[in-house]
């Protein structure tokens, strides 16, 4: 019983920070933070930092998701792609690089509704860094998950060595 009660009280308390995220209030923080805003409720362009950025969002089924272009998909050789996709696991975060229509794109993807203004400005500052690092750090933020440094690159002896062992 009494874990029942406990249990009903986190479920409850839940609600209470649910957010709330709409096309206004997210184009309310866009303004706030780009240099330039253009497009239609739902359907952003603009500028941040001197670098292109898209916004799009779907209410109905939602879905948010901030972009910046990077370089067309035929400007990248193998290593470049693996470095990417290994970014995604250790120093993209809550950012990925991804490629569509033949561009590669610094991609943030979430749920609308769930999104916190906090949130939102940081997904808008880690597409840029995420776009700006790529081909060097490849980092969205200072932190990379396993805690190492962005300017710590390990040899490829110790790369192969570690691939072997797992």
């Amino acid at each position: 019983m009494k874990k029942s009660v406990v249990f009903l009280i986190l479920f409850i308390g839940s609600f209470s920070y649910a957010q709330n995220m709409n096309n206004n209030t997210l184009q309310e923080i866009i303004q706030k933070n780009a240099d330039t805003l253009g497009g239609v409720l739902g359907n952003w362009k603009f500028i941040y930092k001197e670098t292109p950025m898209l916004c799009v969002t779907d209410e109905a089924n939602n879905r948010m998701r901030i972009i910046a272009p990077i370089t067309e998909s035929d400007n990248l050789d193998k290593e470049l792609l693996l470095d990417s996709l290994t970014a995604n696991f250790h120093s993209a975060l809550d950012v990925k690089y991804a490629i569509s229509n033949g561009i590669l794109w610094s991609v943030y993807i979430h749920p609308l509704k769930e999104l916190t203004n906090e949130q939102v400005e940081s997904a808008i500052s880690q597409v840029y860094f995420a776009a700006q690092t790529f081909g060097s750090t490849f980092t969205s933020t200072e932190l990379i998950f396993g805690g190492r440094n962005a300017e710590e690159k390990q040899p490829e002896e110790i790369k192969k060595e570690k691939l072997r062992k797992f």
